[in-house]
Protein backbone atom coordinates (compact mmCIF):
# COMPACT_ATOMS: atom_id res chain seq x y z
CA UNK A 1 0.00 0.00 0.00
CA UNK A 2 1.20 3.65 -0.72
CA UNK A 3 0.25 6.02 2.36
CA UNK A 4 -1.59 9.34 1.23
CA UNK A 5 -1.86 11.90 3.23
CA UNK A 6 -4.72 14.13 3.62
CA UNK A 7 -5.75 17.35 5.98
CA UNK A 8 -8.64 16.15 7.89
CA UNK A 9 -10.75 12.88 8.81
CA UNK A 10 -13.50 14.40 6.53
CA UNK A 11 -10.89 14.29 3.96
CA UNK A 12 -10.14 10.80 4.61
CA UNK A 13 -13.15 9.20 4.42
CA UNK A 14 -14.10 11.29 1.02
CA UNK A 15 -11.10 9.98 -0.47
CA UNK A 16 -12.00 6.41 -0.05
CA UNK A 17 -15.79 6.83 -0.35
CA UNK A 18 -14.90 8.10 -4.44
CA UNK A 19 -12.58 5.86 -5.15
CA UNK A 20 -9.40 7.69 -4.85
CA UNK A 21 -7.52 5.59 -2.60
CA UNK A 22 -8.70 1.91 -1.35
CA UNK A 23 -8.58 2.15 2.76
CA UNK A 24 -8.92 4.78 5.65
CA UNK A 25 -6.73 4.72 8.49
CA UNK A 26 -8.95 6.44 10.92
CA UNK A 27 -7.75 7.18 14.75
CA UNK A 28 -10.45 6.89 17.46
CA UNK A 29 -8.82 7.28 20.67
CA UNK A 30 -5.56 6.51 22.58
CA UNK A 31 -5.13 4.96 25.90
CA UNK A 32 -3.64 8.17 27.53
CA UNK A 33 -5.55 10.76 26.00
CA UNK A 34 -9.22 9.10 25.26
CA UNK A 35 -11.42 9.57 22.34
CA UNK A 36 -10.83 11.38 19.40
CA UNK A 37 -13.57 13.92 19.20
CA UNK A 38 -15.67 13.87 16.31
CA UNK A 39 -14.50 10.84 15.51
CA UNK A 40 -17.92 8.83 16.53
CA UNK A 41 -20.05 11.32 14.76
CA UNK A 42 -18.07 10.82 10.64
CA UNK A 43 -17.93 7.08 11.23
CA UNK A 44 -21.95 6.53 11.43
CA UNK A 45 -22.61 9.16 8.38
CA UNK A 46 -19.72 7.86 6.28
CA UNK A 47 -21.08 5.00 4.32
CA UNK A 48 -18.44 3.34 5.04
CA UNK A 49 -17.17 -0.10 6.64
CA UNK A 50 -15.10 -0.78 9.36
CA UNK A 51 -12.73 -4.08 7.78
CA UNK A 52 -10.03 -4.00 10.38
CA UNK A 53 -8.21 -1.93 13.79
CA UNK A 54 -5.00 -1.61 14.66
CA UNK A 55 -3.13 -0.91 17.79
CA UNK A 56 -0.13 1.67 17.20
CA UNK A 57 2.28 2.18 20.08
CA UNK A 58 3.22 6.18 20.09
CA UNK A 59 6.43 7.40 21.50
CA UNK A 60 6.02 11.00 22.14
CA UNK A 61 9.84 13.12 21.22
CA UNK A 62 10.20 16.78 21.87
CA UNK A 63 12.19 18.47 19.72
CA UNK A 64 13.87 21.42 18.68
CA UNK A 65 16.55 23.28 16.77
CA UNK A 66 20.16 22.71 16.17
CA UNK A 67 22.48 23.62 19.27
CA UNK A 68 18.87 24.14 21.66
CA UNK A 69 18.69 22.73 25.05
CA UNK A 70 15.77 21.38 27.20
CA UNK A 71 16.53 24.38 29.21
CA UNK A 72 15.68 26.50 26.54
CA UNK A 73 12.33 26.16 25.27
CA UNK A 74 9.37 27.85 26.29
CA UNK A 75 6.29 26.80 24.41
CA UNK A 76 5.65 23.41 22.57
CA UNK A 77 2.98 23.15 19.42
CA UNK A 78 1.24 19.49 18.65
CA UNK A 79 -2.03 18.68 17.90
CA UNK A 80 -4.20 18.39 21.08
CA UNK A 81 -4.61 15.11 21.16
CA UNK A 82 -0.44 14.49 21.35
CA UNK A 83 0.00 17.39 23.77
CA UNK A 84 -2.60 15.30 25.86
CA UNK A 85 -0.38 12.08 26.20
CA UNK A 86 2.15 14.31 27.83
CA UNK A 87 0.62 16.32 30.03
CA UNK A 88 2.79 15.24 32.79
CA UNK A 89 6.18 16.46 30.47
CA UNK A 90 4.76 19.89 29.82
CA UNK A 91 3.67 20.39 33.32
CA UNK A 92 6.93 19.49 34.70
CA UNK A 93 9.11 21.77 32.78
CA UNK A 94 6.39 24.49 32.37
CA UNK A 95 5.85 24.64 28.52
CA UNK A 96 3.22 27.06 27.26
CA UNK A 97 1.21 24.94 24.61
CA UNK A 98 0.27 25.67 21.19
CA UNK A 99 -2.41 23.63 19.59
CA UNK A 100 -1.24 22.59 15.92
CA UNK A 101 -2.93 21.47 12.86
CA UNK A 102 -0.58 18.60 12.73
CA UNK A 103 2.67 16.80 14.49
CA UNK A 104 4.62 16.91 11.35
CA UNK A 105 3.47 20.58 10.65
CA UNK A 106 4.36 21.28 14.09
CA UNK A 107 7.96 20.19 13.15
CA UNK A 108 8.37 22.23 10.40
CA UNK A 109 6.63 25.35 11.95
CA UNK A 110 9.82 25.03 14.48
CA UNK A 111 12.54 24.20 11.84
CA UNK A 112 11.49 27.40 10.10
CA UNK A 113 11.35 29.53 13.05
CA UNK A 114 15.04 28.60 14.41
CA UNK A 115 14.63 29.15 17.62
CA UNK A 116 15.57 27.49 20.41
CA UNK A 117 12.87 28.76 22.70
CA UNK A 118 10.47 27.38 20.18
CA UNK A 119 9.97 23.51 20.11
CA UNK A 120 7.26 20.58 18.84
CA UNK A 121 6.46 17.59 19.93
CA UNK A 122 6.47 14.64 17.11
CA UNK A 123 8.02 11.64 15.78
CA UNK A 124 11.81 10.97 15.37
CA UNK A 125 11.03 10.56 11.65
CA UNK A 126 9.83 14.46 11.52
CA UNK A 127 13.32 15.54 13.08
CA UNK A 128 15.04 13.67 10.69
CA UNK A 129 13.03 15.17 7.74
CA UNK A 130 12.96 18.44 9.04
CA UNK A 131 16.65 18.68 10.54
CA UNK A 132 15.62 19.49 14.03
CA UNK A 133 16.96 17.71 17.41
CA UNK A 134 15.55 15.29 19.71
CA UNK A 135 15.79 17.35 22.90
CA UNK A 136 13.51 14.42 24.91
CA UNK A 137 12.62 10.99 23.79
CA UNK A 138 10.00 9.15 24.89
CA UNK A 139 8.34 11.97 27.55
CA UNK A 140 4.64 10.27 26.96
CA UNK A 141 2.90 9.63 30.21
CA UNK A 142 1.85 6.19 30.42
CA UNK A 143 4.59 3.68 29.51
CA UNK A 144 1.79 1.92 27.50
CA UNK A 145 0.96 4.99 24.94
CA UNK A 146 -0.85 3.30 22.27
CA UNK A 147 -3.80 4.84 19.55
CA UNK A 148 -6.37 2.73 18.49
CA UNK A 149 -6.77 2.79 14.54
CA UNK A 150 -9.86 1.80 12.50
CA UNK A 151 -9.47 0.56 8.98
CA UNK A 152 -12.45 1.48 6.10
CA UNK A 153 -13.42 0.48 3.23
CA UNK A 154 -16.51 1.19 1.03
CA UNK A 155 -17.56 -2.67 1.21
CA UNK A 156 -18.66 -4.89 4.41
CA UNK A 157 -16.62 -8.39 4.68
CA UNK A 158 -18.24 -10.67 6.91
CA UNK A 159 -16.70 -14.01 5.45
CA UNK A 160 -13.31 -13.03 7.75
CA UNK A 161 -12.44 -14.76 10.89
CA UNK A 162 -9.31 -13.50 13.00
CA UNK A 163 -6.74 -15.82 14.52
CA UNK A 164 -7.70 -13.38 18.21
CA UNK A 165 -11.47 -13.55 17.91
CA UNK A 166 -13.55 -10.68 16.19
CA UNK A 167 -14.76 -7.51 16.81
CA UNK A 168 -18.47 -6.11 15.84
CA UNK A 169 -19.02 -2.22 15.83
CA UNK A 170 -22.45 -0.67 15.65
CA UNK A 171 -24.28 2.39 16.68
CA UNK A 172 -28.08 2.29 17.92
CA UNK A 173 -30.53 4.84 19.77
CA UNK A 174 -33.24 3.51 22.19
CA UNK A 175 -36.83 3.51 22.03
CA UNK A 176 -38.12 6.37 24.59
CA UNK A 177 -39.26 4.31 27.05
CA UNK A 178 -38.32 3.80 30.67
CA UNK A 179 -34.87 1.51 31.27
CA UNK A 180 -34.86 1.18 27.63
CA UNK A 181 -30.89 1.20 27.93
CA UNK A 182 -30.95 -1.37 30.72
CA UNK A 183 -33.24 -3.57 29.02
CA UNK A 184 -31.55 -3.36 25.61
CA UNK A 185 -28.31 -4.25 27.01
CA UNK A 186 -29.67 -7.49 28.93
CA UNK A 187 -28.97 -9.71 25.57
CA UNK A 188 -25.44 -8.92 26.00
CA UNK A 189 -25.33 -10.61 29.57
CA UNK A 190 -27.74 -13.20 29.50
CA UNK A 191 -26.23 -14.34 26.24
CA UNK A 192 -22.65 -14.08 27.23
CA UNK A 193 -21.58 -11.26 25.13
CA UNK A 194 -18.34 -9.23 26.12
CA UNK A 195 -19.19 -5.48 25.77
CA UNK A 196 -15.86 -3.54 25.47
CA UNK A 197 -17.10 0.05 24.31
CA UNK A 198 -20.03 1.78 24.95
CA UNK A 199 -20.18 5.51 24.04
CA UNK A 200 -23.11 7.73 24.19
CA UNK A 201 -23.54 11.49 22.07
CA UNK A 202 -26.26 13.91 21.02
CA UNK A 203 -27.35 13.86 17.84
CA UNK A 204 -29.90 16.15 15.68
CA UNK A 205 -28.89 19.37 17.91
CA UNK A 206 -30.61 18.47 21.32
CA UNK A 207 -30.17 17.25 24.86
CA UNK A 208 -32.72 14.32 24.01
CA UNK A 209 -31.38 12.91 21.30
CA UNK A 210 -28.82 10.28 21.80
CA UNK A 211 -26.81 7.95 19.75
CA UNK A 212 -25.02 5.08 21.06
CA UNK A 213 -21.45 3.12 19.73
CA UNK A 214 -20.35 -0.04 20.56
CA UNK A 215 -18.24 -2.45 20.28
CA UNK A 216 -18.16 -6.30 21.45
CA UNK A 217 -16.57 -9.37 21.14
CA UNK A 218 -17.71 -12.10 18.13
CA UNK A 219 -18.83 -12.34 15.11
CA UNK A 220 -22.84 -11.52 14.02
CA UNK A 221 -23.08 -15.10 12.77
CA UNK A 222 -22.07 -16.09 16.62
CA UNK A 223 -25.46 -17.71 18.03
CA UNK A 224 -25.14 -15.54 21.26
CA UNK A 225 -24.70 -12.48 19.52
CA UNK A 226 -26.92 -12.55 16.90
CA UNK A 227 -29.08 -13.75 19.36
CA UNK A 228 -28.34 -9.92 22.04
CA UNK A 229 -28.83 -8.45 18.64
CA UNK A 230 -31.89 -9.39 18.15
CA UNK A 231 -32.72 -8.36 21.81
CA UNK A 232 -31.22 -5.04 21.42
CA UNK A 233 -33.06 -4.43 18.16
CA UNK A 234 -36.52 -4.94 19.92
CA UNK A 235 -35.66 -1.63 21.95
CA UNK A 236 -34.28 -0.07 19.13
CA UNK A 237 -35.35 2.97 16.80
CA UNK A 238 -32.11 2.59 14.88
CA UNK A 239 -29.38 0.10 14.89
CA UNK A 240 -26.96 0.61 12.15
CA UNK A 241 -23.61 -2.39 11.62
CA UNK A 242 -20.09 -0.59 11.15
CA UNK A 243 -17.92 -3.56 10.70
CA UNK A 244 -16.97 -6.82 11.52
CA UNK A 245 -13.18 -7.53 11.72
CA UNK A 246 -10.27 -9.47 13.46
CA UNK A 247 -9.38 -8.31 16.33
CA UNK A 248 -5.80 -7.07 17.18
CA UNK A 249 -3.73 -8.89 19.30
CA UNK A 250 -2.28 -6.56 20.94
CA UNK A 251 -5.87 -5.60 22.12
CA UNK A 252 -5.64 -8.35 24.61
Amino acid sequence: MEAVPYPTFEDAIEAVRRGDVDLGMIAVENSTYGRVADVHHLLPESGLHIVDEAFVRVHVNLLGVPGAKLADVKRVRAMSILLGQARGFIRDHGLETLNWSDNAAAAREVASLRNPEEAAMASELAAEIYGLNVLARHVEDEGNNTTRFLIMARELDLKRRGQHGMITSFVFRVRNIPAALYKAMGGFATNGVNMTKLESYMVGGTFTATQFYADVEGHPDDRNVKLALEELAYFCTELNLLGVYPSDPRRH
